[in-house]
Order: C-alpha cells, then structure tokens, then sequence
C-alpha cells in the first residue's frame, strides 16, 4: 500500500495506542475512545493505577488493556506494541503523549533533571515513532505526537520544556517529509494544545522562587485536546492547534516575536507560580519515578476552566467533582 491509497477506518474500527495515558489529556483521549467503541491500549509507568484504571473501564463493557512502559526505553515500547497486537491483531493509531516539565529560571535547574526531561519529552517521542513506524508501514496508519503551543513560541520558566517541544516538532516534521517521500502509508499529525487543566503542573519539578506551578490563562478542559487528537485518528491533518492561544501566539511568534517576548515578560512569571500546593510523596516524581498517584483527567487551576456542558460531566473513570 502507498501512503496515497490510504484512508483510516472508523474510530469504532481501530485499535488505538496512548503513551501516558493514566492521567490527564491521556487518560482524557483513552476514556473517549473507549467509548465511542475503539480498542485501545493504554501506558504509563505507574502500574498500580494503570491497572485500576483498565479494570474500571473492562467492567464498563470497554475494550481495553494496561501495559506498563517507560517511553524512555525503546525496549519497553517494542513490548507494549507486541502485547497490543496479541490482544487486538494489529494496531491503527498510534499516540505519543507521555511527557513532564520543569518550573524555574533555566540557570537555576540541575544539568541531570534538564537530560531527564528530554529523555522522556523528546526521547521517548523518537523511542515511540521508531516502533509506531514499524507496526503501522505495512498497512497503514496514523502516528499522533503531542506538540504544544510553546513547540514554536518558549515560555520563560518553561525553557526546557518548550525546547523539548520544539525538538518534538522539529522530528515530526523531519519524520513526516520521510515517510511521505517514501510513499508509506502513515499519516503523522503534530497536535498543539494551549494551557490544559491537567495534573501537568503537581507532576513537574518545581524551581520557582515563590509559589506552586500553575497554568497560564485561559485553560481549556481536556475534553478538547482529546477531541482533537481522536478527529485524527480519522481525518488526519498535518498540524493541529488545540485552543485559541495556541494558533495565536503561533502566529505572534511569526508576525511579531518581540511584541510576543513583552506580552510573556508581563503575564507569564505571575501566571505559573500561583498554583496549589499538592504534596509530593517521592522525590522529583513524574520526571525521574512515576506520580505516586495518578488517575485524575482534570487539574486543580483555580480559575475558570473553558468548557462545554457535556465537558464538565464527571469521566466514567473520575469520580471526582468537576473543578468549575
């Protein structure tokens, strides 16, 4: 097959892959799927919750599996691919999602913790493609990494994470050039969301001089990262910006880069130090060890959430509250 006569199958057909998925925009994307009738293997390093998380959603009537996997080591991704292929037969879409951050100035952050972050950030993206590309080539499918709106415009206190996202976007679309000049037939979409209200901050380290991480305004449920990536999985488009800001502060960063720089100077320190305090129980956990718990679609940012109605509902794996 030729990457011109390939055309996905229905959601309810395929069998669906997601990197990081017990939490989150992961564990966001992994529930919607599942219930609009995919298969889908879900990943992560934390195996206590990956396991609760999988039999919730099997007793619900929904097909999926647990596999624990580090992105960091290729190995354990080439047995998360075997494993999905015993269970389902093959694999249709493939989703490259795990990834962490670090609060501070980059001066102030550990040589040790910045590599580690690219080991999972832009590692295990690279890690993922290499065995995503291998299952998918012989009869096509559709590899998704998950960018961000600072793939192309930094935030300052997020420097290594934006450069780890940049990296990302550098190498999907490196990779997808590639494929396309050699004709193998799979789709590669990079999707770029704006703030999320996930766990994303308790989960990062944090350098800040003063207060906890948070999440620069306006956050968006992420009900519409999910949204976005699954309408890949079907109609697969080149570049996908999740939320207003994200297209918008890729164009300032293109129109006008240093009106862009004053805006961040001005908003951006305030904004991602005034999250609350969650407690830590393992040292640099979500970077160097798994969270110790995990589970949770939804953060805890403090302001309004941008959300439809059917977003604020409860997830058939969340039993907590709507943060609204």
């Amino acid at each position: 097959m030729k990457l011109k006569d390939f055309k996905p199958k229905p959601l309810n057909q395929q069998t669906i892959v997601i990197t990081g998925a017990t939490s989150g925009i992961g564990l966001a994307t992994a529930e919607m799927a599942a219930k609009r009738g995919a298969r889908v293997a879900l990943s992560s390093r934390n195996t206590d919750d990956l396991e609760k998380i999988c039999r919730r959603l099997q007793e619900q009537g929904y097909n999926v599996i647990g596999v624990k996997a580090d992105v960091r080591r290729i190995e354990e991704l080439k047995e998360l691919c075997e494993q999905t292929k015993m269970a389902f037969g093959s694999i249709d879409t493939w989703i490259n999602n795990a990834g962490g951050s670090i609060y501070g100035p980059l001066l102030e952050i550990p040589e040790r913790e910045e590599r580690e972050l690219f080991e999972m950030n832009f590692w295990g993206v690279r890690h993922g493609c290499h065995v995503a590309v291998e299952a998918l080539k012989e009869n096509g499918g559709v590899l998704i990494n998950l960018g961000s709106e600072v793939s192309l415009r930094s935030i300052p206190l997020q420097g290594m994470y934006s450069a780890s996202k940049h990296a990302v976007k550098a190498y999907t679309d490196a990779l997808r050039m590639e494929l396309e000049h050699d004709e193998i037939p799979i789709q590669v979409c990079l999707v770029r969301p704006t703030a999320i209200d996930t766990p994303f901050p308790d989960h990062a380290i944090n350098h800040l001089k003063s207060g906890e991480p948070s999440l620069p305004d306006p956050v968006y449920h992420p009900d519409y990262a999910a949204e976005a990536i699954l309408k890949c999985c079907e109609k697969p488009e080149r570049d996908v910006w999740v939320g207003a800001p994200s297209k918008i502060r890729a164009i300032m960063e293109f129109m006008a880069p240093e009106i862009a720089d004053k805006m961040m100077e001005k908003s951006a320190f305030k904004d991602q130090s005034q999250g609350t305090s969650v407690p830590h129980s393992a040292e640099n956990e979500g970077l160097f060890a798994a969270p110790v718990q995990e589970g949770e679609i939804q953060g805890h940012h403090k302001k309004k959430i941008k959300a439809t109605d059917e977003m604020k509902k409860p997830h058939i794996s969340d039993p907590r509250p709507s943060h609204h």
